[in-house]
């Protein structure tokens, strides 16, 4: 019967007993009756809740007789309107994961003040008991991965859907281009921890490179074209070379690239005053096509 300020103001705090309620002592049947009409939707929303009495003066806040059961005249995706009360989300917690016979239930860290409730429940329903266990949660750097804002970013059209390739979603990695075996890389590189930190995001994109370095077939393509005449080569000649598909991999195989008098380069790849360190072509230096022959430029236009 106590209003949502009442129940906060007299939970206590870290150095200050909580008080107990003066429905606390009510009888079994009283109870059950209770319930039993909050379930039949006789009250509104907020009149009762259902507690669990443990103690008010535990030093673990969470373990001060919380909340069980509230009551939400909410139409539900699911059960439609069959439902006024809903449990909360500790007392749910434990008996879902009881029934799915789950083993062992992983948590982040802000879970570990409630793991001493969730044993509770269990231990006084004597039902089977998962173990909860805790770790610290993923943060990348210059990444969002809260659940709540990335919800926003869908709910309000910032992105095209929970598969944005912008999103940090498996399945927004999917369509980005990340293979599982980079992910599940990344996560054994990682590990687990139970202290809080930030992960660089150049550590996944490393992860993907070497997985695609192993399998990936490879290809060439110009995109800003230079003309290059090789002036020894016989005209209207083509020939064939081989080129090997993945040199990672032999048995990805070999391909084949036609080779004739002229053939085109990318513009980045020749300069007429090259710096001392630049290794590209360039008046009267010399360089190795990728799976073909020695060239040496004499003269450019």
């Amino acid at each position: 019967d106590q209003t949502a300020d009442e129940i906060r103001d007299t939970r206590g705090t870290l150095t200050k007993l909580g008080v107990e309620s003066k429905y606390r002592y009510r009888t079994v049947n009283d109870n059950l009756d209770l319930f039993k009409r909050m379930k039949a939707g006789e009250f509104n929303d907020g009149d009762k809740v259902l507690r669990a009495k443990i103690d008010m003066a535990h030093p673990n806040l969470n373990m001060r007789d919380p909340i069980i059961y509230r009551i939400l005249h909410a139409k539900h995706h699911r059960t439609g309107n069959d439902w006024c009360i809903y449990p909360m989300y500790d007392w749910a917690h434990g008996l879902e994961d009881s029934i799915e016979g789950i083993t062992h239930s992983i948590c982040t860290l802000e879970f570990q003040d409630h793991r001493p409730l969730y044993d509770w429940f269990l231990e006084q329903l004597g039902i089977y008991h998962p173990q909860q266990i805790e770790f610290a949660r993923l943060n990348l750097n210059y990444t969002v991965m809260s659940k709540r804002k990335l919800k926003t970013l869908v709910q309000d059209r910032h992105v095209a859907g929970w598969d944005d390739p912008r999103m940090p979603t498996v399945s927004g990695l999917r369509r980005r281009g990340y293979t599982p075996k980079s992910i599940r890389e990344f996560a054994f590189r990682i590990g687990v921890a139970k202290r809080d930190g930030t992960i660089d995001i150049a550590l996944l994109d490393h992860c993907l490179r070497e997985d695609l370095n192993k399998r990936a077939l490879r290809v060439m393509a110009i995109l800003d074209p230079v003309k290059i005449i090789i002036t020894n080569y016989p005209e209207n000649h083509t020939e064939e070379l081989d080129a090997e598909n993945n040199p990672e991999d032999e048995s990805a195989g070999k391909r084949k690239l036609s080779f004739c008098r002229e053939i085109y380069i990318e513009r980045s790849d020749f300069m007429e005053d090259p710096p001392k360190n630049f290794f590209r072509l360039g008046p009267k230096r010399e360089v190795r096509l990728k799976h073909a022959y020695y060239i040496t430029c004499t003269d450019y236009t």
